[in-house]
């Protein structure tokens, strides 16, 4: 029960669209399926409406992430009670989720209504604690959800796209209206599973990132033009790739092969 005096209002520095349909609460959790001794991770929980359905289940931890000390206080006061809670008062972006599963002793399952303003910086930073992570599910903008699951060739496909495709298999769920949010968003949002391959779809080249990067910081340009300074067209020629199509065209293994030609620069990323 919620103690008098403890209220949290949305803030728009933090992008803050609080989830509140209980139909919509019912098929993440539904989608998620906690089991008995696993450990969950909830970023951004807001006022709690996921967090207390997941709590129902016989997981062995949950440990919240919440950047606004208002609705952290407020999640302590209703929570904190149970012994498999915790909380965080932090930026996501900067907590050590490699260190958090070492601490549950297992593998990390992940669950967030991300903000929409650091959706992408967000997603590249849990890639980095990715051998820790069992599964993520995530609801994002439905544009965002759409590139995440994108294939070579849909309009969609980009820089996200490719990136998360070496280390997880993206299943979009289902759609969520503006409405079981409150506020109420100007867009739509969807969930998608993201499930961590077992090991990585393919040796992933040290360049594979600054690639990827130069490849779509300008979609209109070929990868003769995109690419330049980085590899020479007999070099794109030679992974099977034409140098004059773009990169919207283009798969994530050849992208990576395409890396593979490049000689970075030594201490380069």
């Amino acid at each position: 029960m919620r103690r008098p005096g403890l209220e949290a209002r949305p803030r728009k520095r933090f992008g803050q669209h609080f989830l509140h349909d209980p139909a919509v609460i019912e098929r993440i959790a539904a989608a998620i399926a906690p089991a008995s001794g696993e450990s969950l991770v909830e970023i951004g929980p807001g006022r709690g409406a996921l967090t207390r359905r997941l709590l129902e289940s016989d997981c062995a931890s949950l440990d919240a992430i919440e950047i606004d000390r208002d609705l952290a206080a407020l999640l302590r006061s209703e929570m904190g009670d149970d012994s498999r809670f915790s909380l965080q008062n932090a930026d996501a972006l900067r907590v050590d989720f490699s260190a958090l599963a070492r601490q549950r002793g297992r593998p990390l399952r992940v669950v967030g209504n991300l903000p929409y303003n650091i959706s992408t910086p967000l997603l590249f930073h849990l890639l980095e604690s990715v051998q820790d992570i069992r599964d993520l599910h995530v609801m994002l903008q439905r544009e965002v959800i759409a590139r995440m699951a994108a294939e070579p060739g849909d309009p969609a496909y980009g820089r996200l796209t490719v990136m998360l495709s070496p280390w997880v298999q993206v299943e979009r769920l289902f759609d969520v209206g503006p409405g079981a949010f409150q506020p109420p968003p100007r867009v739509w949002s969807a969930v998608a599973r993201l499930t961590v391959r077992p090991e990585a779809a393919f040796p992933v080249s040290p360049a594979f990132r600054a690639v990827v990067a130069a490849a779509f910081s300008h979609r209109r340009k070929t990868h003769r033009n995109a690419l330049r300074g980085l590899v020479t067209s007999p070099q794109i020629e030679s992974c099977g790739v034409d140098p004059s199509t773009r990169p919207e065209t283009v798969s994530p293994a050849l992208f990576n092969a395409i890396a593979g030609t490049v000689k970075l620069p030594s201490g380069a990323d």
